[in-house]
């Protein structure tokens, strides 16, 4: 989890391929609407995102078994919402500074501009209960602080 830029969707797909379990980008799961308003600068609101966060609860309800889902899941009621009754969910926070991340978000091709990653920091509920990974660290020893800290050898 973390904001857009933050490496979720590089290091979730490293620790999936690391585990092998299945790799989801929450972003592949964004309702056409979502996806507009975000391109044209627009945050979404909480009312955007909850049928978002439903379907991607459904995905790892539905799972067969374990997965790696990359989301921002920037507040507690969101990954309150992703996590089914039950369900073993844990969270890892890609944790990095504003001008970090808008050093390396100016550096790719994504669907949110720039422009919103000062909405997801005003929005963004740092977790209490993550394993928390800097966004500085790189790919391979982020896995391994991963698999580490979460028992995944």
């Amino acid at each position: 989890m973390g904001v857009s830029g933050s490496g979720k969707t590089t290091v979730g797909t490293a620790l999936a391929e690391a585990v092998g379990w299945p790799f989801h980008d929450a972003d592949d799961y964004h309702p056409p609407e979502n996806v507009e308003k975000m391109t044209e600068g627009r945050p979404l609101t909480d009312s955007d995102r909850w049928p978002w966060l439903d379907r991607l609860r459904d995905l790892i309800v539905g799972a067969p078994g374990p997965l790696v889902l990359a989301c921002s899941a920037l507040k507690a009621s969101y990954r309150d919402r992703l996590t089914p009754p039950g369900a073993r969910v844990e969270f890892v926070y890609l944790r990095g500074s504003f001008s970090a991340i808008a050093a390396r978000m100016r550096q790719r091709e994504h669907f949110m501009p720039p422009g919103l990653l000062r909405s997801q920091f005003d929005a963004l509920e740092e977790p209490t209960n993550a394993l928390i990974v800097p966004v500085e660290m790189p790919v391979g020893e982020a896995v391994t602080a991963i698999r580490e800290g979460l028992h995944l050898f």
